[in-house]
């Protein structure tokens, strides 16, 4: 029986997944794909995380894809309606048809001769193994593990007689409606939580070891009201999306150029949501500057809502240990608590764990450097999607899914099979993929593929610039090697060596 041979296989069907075969249909409409996705159902993280308040911690005019307009009237949109939309989007455009669920890659391996991937998939409901080969790879896993989140080692926490629970691991019959609910964190997962458990919940204490940058934003947005007033879709759409990248961009920049000016801005929004004579120093005032870790918001104050209500308070403290009652603090005090949540953050996994290969040698993905912030230095015909860290995920996926079929058009168009990035620059140096200062990154840096200290193989974290650069740049920039295994005679003889590239192995 032969082995099944794709043009391209696309990995995860999330956003960058979805995105990433729409871009690959319309620009390539000759090429034979498929999705494969570990879980029962698409959607990625948004039918994966169930808590309460789950929403989007970026505007959807940008988190939404550029070729399918989000039209609902919040642009801070809660799970179940993204997840909705991600299904329309895959329905819409047959995309739904090209996913195969319940299958996990666990292995991939570059054949030069065959200018081909081996690829080993998983079935998740029975363990078998299943083989397939494929022209090109492009790995839409985003960065961090599925089956399980971030929980540090608490002290005596099985003493507690109350219920213990991880958002990444939302129990349906979690019953916490008139209890005392403490959250264990201050990210964007903890300051989601707490309104909304604030609801029903008797109370929600938000305990936290330091303060996070927290403002305020309307979850409807005014401008994109006003302009599907005024202007067609087709205007209104980009219009609304530019001013919110451009936004994004500003603040970022003006974060790192003039902090200052930034953290007294985000103090008067404070101010003016909080109560008066509220301690923001102790509960709101972070030591580090803005963006030097992502900036939570929440949509329309409801966590400051809550504060002011009295259903939910805030505590920064260390906890000293878990009790029967609740959670002793270094400070002495006690929470006590019948359902605590560990907010804690996040695993990260790169590449969803896909043991790569190049001729049966393992890549060492964390020497690599990125090329564009989507391939790896000497690895051929793979790409994978990583979005910013400053601005909503979706905007560089978008752009990965969108260079990589001119890249495959540019193989063709070439007559070649293979396309690998080759770093013949002594004077790059290599820094960290994700300059950034999130405890769930700086926990795991050392898994990361390394970023390049110059252009190609820096990763960009401008958008405008990103746009320019992967849409209107040459494909064949004297860094981008095209090349094609050797001919073959009947008997199987290779005409000519074959040219091998570096690759960090």
């Amino acid at each position: 029986m032969s082995t099944e041979h794709l043009d391209v296989l696309i990995v995860g069907a999330g956003l960058s997944g979805i995105g990433a075969a729409h871009h690959l249909q319309e620009r390539c409409p000759g090429k034979r794909f498929a999705l494969v996705e570990a879980r029962e159902e698409l959607g990625g993280t948004w039918s994966l995380f169930t808590y309460p308040g789950i929403r989007s911690d970026s505007d959807m005019h940008t988190l939404g894809f550029g070729f399918r307009p989000w039209k609902e009237a919040k642009a801070i949109a809660d799970g179940p309606s993204i997840l909705e939309y991600l299904r329309d989007t895959a329905r819409e455009y047959g995309i739904d048809e090209k996913i195969r669920y319940g299958r996990k890659v666990v292995a991939a391996d570059w054949s030069t001769p065959d200018a081909r991937w081996n690829v080993e998939i998983e079935r998740t409901d029975t363990g078998e193994r299943e083989q397939l080969t494929c022209s090109f790879l492009l790995g839409c896993t985003g960065y961090y593990r599925y089956d399980e989140g971030y929980t540090p080692h608490f002290e005596g926490r099985d003493r507690f007689a109350g219920e213990i629970v991880h958002p990444q691991h939302w129990p349906e019959d979690l019953d916490y409606a008139g209890k005392r609910v403490v959250v264990i964190g201050s990210g964007a997962a903890a300051v989601t939580l707490v309104p909304a458990m604030a609801k029903e919940a008797a109370h929600v204490t938000m305990l936290q070891r330091s303060p996070t940058y927290i403002t305020s934003l309307p979850s409807i947005d005014p401008f994109a009201e006003r302009a599907r007033k005024v202007l067609p879709d087709k205007l209104a759409f980009p219009a609304v999306r530019w001013k919110n990248v451009l936004q994004q961009i500003g603040i970022y920049q003006l974060s790192q150029r003039r902090p200052n000016t930034v953290k007294g801005f985000l103090r008067k929004i404070l101010e003016r949501q909080l109560p008066k004579g509220y301690d923001i120093d102790r509960h709101f005032s972070p030591s580090y500057d803005p963006w030097d870790q992502r900036l939570c918001l929440v949509p329309d104050g409801d966590l400051f809502r809550a504060i002011r209500s009295e259903k939910a308070s805030v505590v920064t403290d260390h906890i000293e240990t878990f009790t029967e009652k609740g959670i002793l603090l270094k400070s002495g005090e006690e929470l006590e608590a019948d359902v605590v949540i560990t907010a804690t953050g996040l695993n990260l996994l790169m590449l969803g764990g896909i043991e790569l290969a190049k001729d049966g040698a393992p890549v060492d993905v964390p020497k690599a450097m990125t090329y564009k912030g989507m391939m790896l230095e000497g690895v051929p015909n793979f790409a994978f999607a990583i979005g910013y860290t400053n601005s909503s995920w979706t905007l560089k996926a978008d752009l990965t899914g969108e260079y990589v079929g001119r890249l495959l058009n540019e193989l063709d168009r070439k007559g070649e099979k293979q396309a690998t990035p080759v770093n013949d620059d002594p004077t790059v140096e290599q820094v960290p993929l994700l300059d950034f200062d999130a405890g769930y990154v700086l926990r795991s840096v050392d898994q990361l593929p390394r970023s390049g200290s110059k252009a190609p193989w820096r990763m960009g974290m401008n958008y405008a610039v990103d746009a320019v650069a992967l849409r209107l740049g040459k494909v064949d920039d004297g860094v981008m090697r095209f090349t094609s295994p050797p001919s073959r005679d009947r008997t199987g003889r290779v005409s000519a060596p074959v040219a091998e590239e570096p690759t960090a192995v």
